[in-house]
């Protein structure tokens, strides 16, 4: 299992320059991959297009970037030049988001989700793959190709939780980016799933990339309170939520990785067992527990 970071996001006028300080750092550090997400403050795949391109050797992905506000013709023509910039080493996460983004912020229809991931990936594979697209769905219409530079190539993975979805990712996709999903939800019905689909379209197996809060301490009741308030809008996101409750968590604390190292070590070789292949630590402690989660994080990847 490959280990990498789940970068905060920066803001300020210089947030750019902070994102190509954290990456380097994690380049620096020897971690496999950094993910930054793609919400309402920087767009993820320019930053790292600029930020990264500065630094070499560590993969960068985003996790995720929202589908419905681009088309996916625009996605991918995005994706493929910030792969070019950053040498052949940008991982793409797309997600649906949440209805309450989509409908209520945006103005889209959030009708039938999976139908429109279907829709939007048979149009934005091909077009990642160098190939034209002649495709009229009931929601996504493309006709045409892109002569956009590609350097090696792009994996695309979707934010999936629903069986659905599941299949979407392993079926034409190149895995899935996970959060606030536990170890038990991983092993007995992401991997599952997904790997099922991928072997029955003919496809490598999946990537399979987890993100979780951690935080090495010795106070563990107040690194999970201070979870529980920090994920706390993630407990009322239903996608989160039917993963929680899968689970057996009661809320965003519960799924954080939190203890002395020992235990910390055990929790996410927990999470390589069930069958993820990329751990991107989301680190949320303070002051000292800051620096000594960020130097066991380290020692895993030493």
């Amino acid at each position: 299992m490959r280990i990498g970071l789940y970068l905060n996001e920066s803001s300020g006028p210089d947030a750019i320059a902070k994102m190509g300080e954290k990456i380097a750092r994690a380049a620096d550090d020897g971690f496999a991959s950094a993910w930054v997400s793609n919400i309402f403050g920087l767009d993820a795949l320019t930053a790292l297009a600029v930020a990264g391109s500065q630094v070499p050797g560590i993969e960068l992905g985003t996790a995720v970037v929202p589908t419905y506000p681009r088309h996916p013709a625009v996605l991918a023509q995005q994706a493929l030049t910030t792969g070019t910039a950053l040498g052949g080493r940008l991982a793409l996460g797309i997600g649906l988001s949440h209805q309450i983004v989509i409908e209520n912020m945006y103005g889209y229809s959030f009708d039938k989700p999976a139908r429109h991931m279907r829709e939007y990936l048979s149009v934005l594979m091909p077009l990642m793959r160098g190939e034209s697209v002649d495709f009229d769905g009931e929601t996504i219409k493309a006709h045409l190709g892109l002569n956009t530079p590609r350097v090696g190539e792009v994996p695309v993975l979707i934010a999936a939780l629903a069986p659905m979805m599941l299949r979407l990712a392993g079926g034409m996709a190149d895995g899935t980016v996970l959060w606030m999903t536990g170890p038990k939800t991983v092993a007995d019905h992401v991997v599952p799933a997904i790997t099922e689909a991928a072997r029955n379209a003919g496809r490598p197996d999946p990537r399979i990339v987890c993100a979780l809060p951690v935080a090495v301490t010795d106070d563990v009741e107040a690194a999970r309170a201070r979870a529980a308030e920090v994920f706390a809008v993630y407990g009322q996101l239903p996608s989160y939520r039917a993963m929680l409750d899968r689970e057996g968590a009661e809320g965003p604390a519960d799924v954080a990785i939190v203890g002395d190292e020992d235990e910390v070590s055990a929790q996410i070789q927990t999470l390589a067992k069930a069958g993820v292949t990329d751990f991107a630590a989301a680190t949320f402690a303070s002051g000292d527990d800051a620096v000594r989660t960020r130097e066991f994080l380290r020692s895993l990847v030493s």
